[in-house]
This record gives C-alpha cells, sequence and structure tokens, in this order.
C-alpha cells in the first residue's frame, strides 16, 4: 500500500511517500509564509510530477502537525488532490508508547513512537534539531520517562544575527578550528561546538537519571552536522519523526 506521510513543523512542512513500511521518496518545503490550499494544491502537484507520483496510487494520507491553523488547510489541498481525507495523528492517537502529557507536541510523540518500533528493547533518546532543540526518552516497555525542550540551533542562530549589528549570517557547519580568528569562524564554533556540549550533556544527564546507557537517535533539519562530531549518537535519520507518524496511522 502506498502512503503520503506529512510532518507539519513550525519552519518546514517534510512529506515522505511510503511503500509499505519504506520511506522511498522524501522532500521538504518551507512552513512559512503559511499558504492557501490553492497554493499548497498546486505545489504538491509540481513535486509529485517531479517525482513521478501518481496520485489516485496513494491509499492514504497521514498528516502530523505543530501548526494548527495549517492543518486544515493542508487537509483541503489534500482531499482536492486525492479525493480522499487524510488521517489525522496526534498525542492521542493509541500506540504502545504511553504518552503521559496532555501538553506532549506531535512531533515529539511520533519520535518516541518511531523509536519504540525501530529499536526495541532497550531505552533510547531521540534528538530532535528542529524550530526547537528536543531530548526525549523512551523505556523498554514504552513508558515516556520525559522530555527537554531548548531553544533550536538555527533559531538560535537568527537571533543572534538579527540582534547584533556587525555579526553576519553564516554556513552553519563545522569551523576549522575550536578557537577562531576571524568573525565567521569564531561564530561557527559557537553554534557548533556550543550546542554540542549541550546535547551531550543532555545525554549524560539523561542517562544518570534513568540509571542506563540509551541508544541514541538524531533527526532534523542539522542533525547531520553534530551527528560526525560524537560518539554519543548512535543513528542519524532524517525521516525519523515521518516514521513515527506512519505507524501512527498505518492501522487507522
Amino acid at each position: 500500500m502506498n502512503s503520503i506521510v506529512i510532518n507539519i513543523g513550525n519552519s518546514n512542512i517534510r512529506f515522505g511517500l511510503f511503500d509499505d513500511d519504506n520511506c522511498d521518496i522524501s522532500w521538504v518545503i518551507n512552513t512559512k509564509p503559511y499558504k492557501t490550499a490553492d497554493e499548497l494544491y498546486v505545489q504538491m502537484l509540481m513535486l509529485y510530477q517531479t517525482y513521478k507520483i501518481e496520485p489516485t496510487q496513494i491509499n492514504k494520507v497521514i498528516i502530523g502537525s505543530v501548526v494548527p491553523q495549517l492543518t486544515k488547510v493542508m487537509s483541503s489541498a489534500i482531499k482536492k488532490i486525492h479525493g480522499i481525507l487524510p488521517v489525522i495523528v496526534d498525542r492521542n492517537t493509541h500506540s504502545d508508547v504511553q504518552a503521559k502529557s496532555k501538553q506532549m507536541g506531535t512531533d515529539i510523540y511520533a519520535n518516541l513512537v518511531a523509536a519504540h518500533n525501530l529499536y526495541p528493547n532497550r531505552k533510547k533518546i531521540v534528538l530532535d534539531f528542529g524550530t526547537a532543540l528536543t531530548a526525549s526518552c523512551v523505556a523498554e516497555n514504552g513508558e515516556t520517562l520525559g522530555v527537554i525542550i531548548a531553544p533550536g540551533i538555527v533559531t538560535s542562530l537568527n537571533s543572534l544575527i538579527s540582534h547584533t549589528a556587525q555579526l553576519p549570517e553564516i554556513e552553519l557547519k563545522k569551523p576549522k578550528s575550536v578557537l577562531g580568528l576571524d568573525t565567521i569562524t569564531c561564530m561557527q564554533s559557537g553554534m557548533v561546538y556550543g550546542f554540542l556540549g549541550m546535547v551531550e550533556g543532555f545525554i549524560d544527564r539523561i542517562n544518570e537519571e534513568v540509571d542506563d546507557n540509551c541508544f541514541v537517535v538524531a533527526t532534523g533539519g542539522v542533525s547531520h552536522i553534530y551527528k560526525p562530531l560524537t560518539d554519543k549518537i548512535h543513528v542519524m535519520d532524517r525521516l525519523h519523526t515521518l516514521k513515527g507518524l506512519y505507524f501512527l496511522g498505518k492501522n487507522l
């Protein structure tokens, strides 16, 4: 069965084409500025043509969202393209993971569901390098052990640039040295190694609190920058959240 899974985040909307449990194709568009149903309809049809996706061959569309005002717009575009209503999943959707909090975001819940299904029989930490930087932990039996939410890396970088008169926009990448002698290298070091220290600190403190050595998964837009810099992250998977949404919606 072919399914389209859509993760509506604060910065990006990620789409994934699933053939049963395998995600064969994925693409991303910007969340902002918010689009109308007609704009999304045209944009999605163009992307379908690019990836040679035939709308009539899609059996199910699954949506997870942390932007409520876009959920209805996306649903309208999906109905217009596919002639079916999408399946909307959130923290109230049943799974083997116990959300425990009525405030848990759909993306965090999906991250825990994916980790529970993909890496069983151990405690897991999921680091999501998105608009916010989150670290969530789930036990072997699916119990949610807790979540950390911190400012996102790109969010922090943009704030730094916008609130200073002389700091330039930079490419977020590993600098040539930790100690910089030019502004760009200095900023790259602060953003990369500063947040790397934070992430490693999260992992160490969570492991200490749950009295275990958790399996660590990294996902989100800039996770690929941090994974090679530490042995505390075991797997990097940009599609991790999409996979969680798929597991939540596949039997609905």
